[in-house]
């Protein structure tokens, strides 16, 4: 029994495991509702099956588009700030890989460097705690999961009373035979 609960509880964090590779494949691909449609069926999944906690996983690829986006509606804004920024991008951009938050701190101070950009207004870049998500799994629930550990829960509490039983059988009789 305690094989079959293991098998289900398995199960269970595949099934997460597939819904989270599902929401990174459409977090790459950059469709928001889709994207949105996934992290709602993860969120689904693991709030109704055991051992399908999603840990900590971050919309890393929508976080870069939105920061590329707030950073190119600040270069947008005048030459002087266009050359600002593409000074920046020269200096940051060879030092990180990609649109990560050491990239942006990088960047901005890059920008405070150039006498020009403080007429600029700063890029408001989105905060990474809302491209954020962690779901977490029940301690129980009622699937097939669920059952069989309640089944082999059952089963132990039944060896168990056994061994006690005939542990106390065997003093009862041990007495009798004695006062005999």
């Amino acid at each position: 029994m305690s094989f079959v609960a293991a098998t289900f509880l398995r199960m269970n964090n595949t099934g997460m495991v597939q819904r989270r590779n599902a929401v990174a494949a459409a977090d790459k691909v950059g469709n928001v509702p889709d994207t949105t449609a996934r992290i709602y069926d993860l969120q689904r999944w693991s709030a109704a099956h055991m051992n399908a906690d999603s840990g900590t996983f971050y919309l890393q690829e929508q976080y870069n588009r939105d920061a590329q986006r707030a950073l190119s509606q600040s270069s947008d804004l005048s030459a002087a700030s266009a050359q600002a920024n593409a000074d920046a991008e020269a200096v940051c951009h060879p030092q990180f890989n990609g649109w990560s938050t050491a990239y942006m701190q990088c960047f901005l101070a890059e920008l405070a460097k150039h006498p020009s950009s403080e007429k600029l207004p700063e890029p408001k870049l989105p905060s990474p705690a809302l491209y954020r998500y962690s779901f977490v799994s029940p301690l129980w629930s009622p699937d097939f999961a669920g059952w069989s550990i309640i089944g082999c829960l059952v089963i132990i509490l039944m060896i168990i009373g056994r061994i006690i039983s005939l542990f106390v059988l065997r003093l009862m009789l041990r007495r009798h035979y004695q006062s005999v």
